[in-house]
């Protein structure tokens, strides 16, 4: 069985864990995402490069298929991706306002 699979036998507690090992996973590699977002925003030219609707659909698009492929709700990827995706615009502009 593969690490950290689920089974019959998996206490609600061991899950949990789980799950807090899978938290500090995806929080790492938001700060690592943090990283480019803040990268890529110093090489934009104006407000409306940070914002970049077209850019911003193109990865709900790409996110949702990488759902799919992986097994879980493209709906909820979707949702979580423009919440991340709002929040990172937010601290680019910050950011870009200097």
């Amino acid at each position: 069985m593969e690490s950290g699979a689920v089974n019959s036998t998996t206490t609600l507690a061991e899950i949990r864990a789980q799950i807090d090992t899978l938290d500090r996973q995806i929080v790492s590699l938001i700060a690592e995402r943090q990283k480019r977002v803040i990268a890529a925003g110093s090489l934009k030219s104006d407000e409306q490069a940070v914002r970049a609707p077209q850019r911003v659909e193109q990865v709900i698009t790409k996110v949702r298929a990488l759902a799919d492929e992986a097994g879980a709700s493209p709906d909820v990827v979707e949702k979580t991706y423009r919440a991340l995706i709002a929040s990172f615009i937010a601290l680019e502009l910050e950011h870009h306002r200097g």
